[in-house]
């Protein structure tokens, strides 16, 4: 691993270890620095801020790896997630609360648009712009996600996933049923 890697892994280490005691607004660079006897001058010179290193360790840690993966369906990438986020709740926990620019969850919030964009083309292939959709259902996926890690005994990754496919899918085949229904009594 290049000494560049090393001092990266070795600051997220540091802010990761910050973030099980103190809130994360209280976490400042030279606390992080500190953590893992590192300067300053060694933090800026690879992350602009502590939000970039909190986007960088969900990059390096699930983005590259999940890359990697054949996942088969939207659905066990989404699975996939879920089980990081629940082995990493705390630190995520604290990063979803995190608001404003450079915030992981605007991070986290375009990762999943683009994911969910992709899905949606295929759904929807005659519509001008899938935006709308995607905003939808990104902004319902990141709620559901940041309010699932911030219970205090939240539901085993396996059972959330489950919740959000009886959720998403139990609701569109109402839709698809209410629909056809409807177009039968148009053909009266």
């Amino acid at each position: 691993m290049a000494d560049s890697n090393i001092t990266k892994h070795a600051l997220a280490q540091a802010l990761k270890a910050l973030t099980e005691t103190l809130p994360f607004d209280k976490i400042s660079v030279g606390n992080i620095c500190a953590q893992c006897g590192l300067n300053r001058k060694s933090f800026y010179y690879h992350f602009k801020d502590k939000y970039d290193l909190v986007n960088w360790i969900y990059y390096t840690e699930f983005i590259e790896v999940a890359l990697k993966k054949e996942h088969g369906s939207v659905w066990n990438l989404l699975d996939e997630i879920c089980r990081y986020f629940y082995e990493n709740r705390v630190f995520y926990n604290k990063a979803f609360h995190i608001e404003g620019q450079n915030s992981f969850s605007e991070y986290f919030f375009s990762i999943i648009k683009s994911i969910l964009s992709e899905e949606i083309k295929v759904c929807f292939p005659k519509e001008p712009s899938v935006e709308p959709y995607a905003e939808f259902y990104t902004d319902a996926f990141t709620c559901a996600i940041k309010k699932w890690l911030a219970q205090k005994d939240c539901m085993s990754p396996d059972d959330f996933t489950l919740f959000l496919q009886k959720a998403i899918l139990g609701i569109g085949q109402r839709a698809v049923s209410i629909w056809n229904e409807q177009s039968r009594q148009l053909d009266l």
